[in-house]
């Protein structure tokens, strides 16, 4: 298999030159891309101390980092002895795990190379890898098997589209998902398609997803009242929350709402772009229509520049939701969830959180990122779907003409996500039984 890393180094360095130009623009022009490249290339890694058991959980961006609190949670109370190292892909990814786990060691997933990949397998010397999801990198995961390090995934997911993709390369993608230690995956169908690629069952364990058992369903907890304020919200208003929006979505969203405060005055509207880099691009579409905002970012009324007071406003704000990780909180203040991504070509975001709430939930029709979900939410009627803009608005104004049938909906939803519950207990006990399995046959202690 050394020659598939030399294959696979090759492979890996000419898609980087070919990519170059796009990778000199985003990071000189938008600013990306422009930390941890010591740590991504080469596997500086941050040098771990002692020989404590260690977890490294690798969580590609945001909705992978915000899955781990409560499982770490969990390992911490039953295992006070283990280290926990997180590693991210993306900046914003890294931004949320260094605001998440401050007592815990955050840092960038080195890049698929040989040498960074062992490199940093050396420097953090883990007593288990653990994958959230599915991001399974061949060198890596090679590098750790020579190393006699188990690699597990968990909250395994793999969609129809992404099991086509990999049954291309079944040659490669078998014989690595048959070094894993453990799939832990969210479902039947899931471990099916694992099952296909591996070529058999074993260490495939379905476990429910890990997402229900983060999702908070108090409306009144701390960050969410702490949001209610900064956004000047009244109790008898109701709230529009458009969230992980891509463009054009929140063109839509403010065109629905400014039809329908015609006739309903107290609705109120939030919206919180998917990208952080987009922040100030939608906060200049707000103010292109003429309208007054407020930015969860600026508090004062002289950083927020244009920002009219409510008390003196004959319209009520917009409000941008422009940080990051506070999401999963402000969807407690929605009256109606429309969550992004659902109307363009991304395939959909997290509709649990809004759901975990009781919010009125709607999304578009491609949401093929969250397909059994999905299916799982329309089966208890716990979710509409609109497939455009005058769905969106049709089925809102319906709302208010019948506000117990918005009210119904969001309740199913909320029974759905605690019916689910559980999956990050029985992750946690999968993870330290693998652990335990794997220390016996080397004759160490966990």
């Amino acid at each position: 298999m050394r020659l598939v890393s030399y294959l696979l180094n090759l492979v890996y360095g000419l898609l980087l030159i070919a990519v170059s130009p796009v990778l000199a623009y985003r990071a000189l022009v938008l600013k990306k891309y422009r930390s941890g490249w010591s740590q991504k290339f080469l596997g500086k890694l941050p040098e771990r101390e002692g020989d404590r058991p260690c977890f490294w959980f690798h969580a590609v961006s945001v909705g992978e980092v915000l899955q781990l609190p409560p499982l770490l949670t969990i390992l911490s109370e039953q295992h006070p002895e283990l280290e926990f190292v997180i590693t991210t892909t993306t900046h914003t990814g890294y931004a949320v795990a260094q605001e998440k786990f401050p007592g815990h060691t955050v840092c960038y997933f080195p890049l698929d190379f040989s040498w960074s990949v062992k490199r940093a397998l050396q420097r953090i010397r883990p007593s288990a890898v653990i994958l959230v999801e599915m991001e399974l990198w061949p060198n890596f995961v090679l590098a750790a098997d020579r190393m006699g390090i188990p690699v597990s995934i968990i909250n395994g997911r793999l969609s129809e589209k992404s099991f086509r993709g990999y049954w291309r390369l079944r040659a490669l993608i078998g014989p690595l998902l048959n070094r894993l230690e453990l799939m832990a995956v969210q479902t039947e169908a899931y471990a099916e398609r694992f099952s296909r690629l591996a070529g058999t069952s074993e260490r495939i364990q379905v476990t429910g997803s890990i997402k229900f058992d983060g999702i908070e369903v108090e409306r009144g907890n701390q960050l969410t009242r702490e949001l209610r304020d900064t956004f000047q919200l009244k109790q008898r208003e109701m709230v529009l929350i458009a969230g992980s929006t891509q463009d054009p979505e929140e063109r839509i969203a403010l065109d629905v709402y400014l039809e329908l405060r015609r006739q309903y005055p107290d609705l109120r509207l939030i919206l919180v772009p998917r990208h952080q880099e987009r922040f100030e691009e939608v906060a200049a579409l707000v103010r292109s229509y003429g309208l007054p905002l407020i930015c969860r970012s600026q508090q004062s009324d002289e950083e927020q520049g244009r920002f009219i007071p409510f008390s003196t406003s004959e319209r009520p704000p917009i409000c941008l939701l422009d940080t990051l990780g506070e999401l999963k909180a402000c969807w407690g203040l929605a009256d109606f969830a429309f969550v992004g991504g659902s109307l363009t070509k991304r395939g959909g975001q997290n509709m649990i959180e809004p759901a975990g709430y009781g919010a009125a939930l709607l999304f578009g029709p491609n949401t093929w990122n969250f397909k059994d979900i999905v299916a799982a939410l329309l089966q208890h009627q716990a979710a509409t779907v609109v497939r455009n803009q005058a769905e969106l608005e049709g089925q809102l104004s319906n709302w208010f003409r019948n506000p117990e049938a918005a009210r119904e909906q969001g309740a199913r939803a909320q029974e759905f996500v605690l019916s689910q519950r559980g999956a990050t207990l029985r992750t946690a006990e999968l993870l330290m039984r693998s652990l335990d399995e794997a220390a016996r046959s080397t004759g160490k202690a966990a």
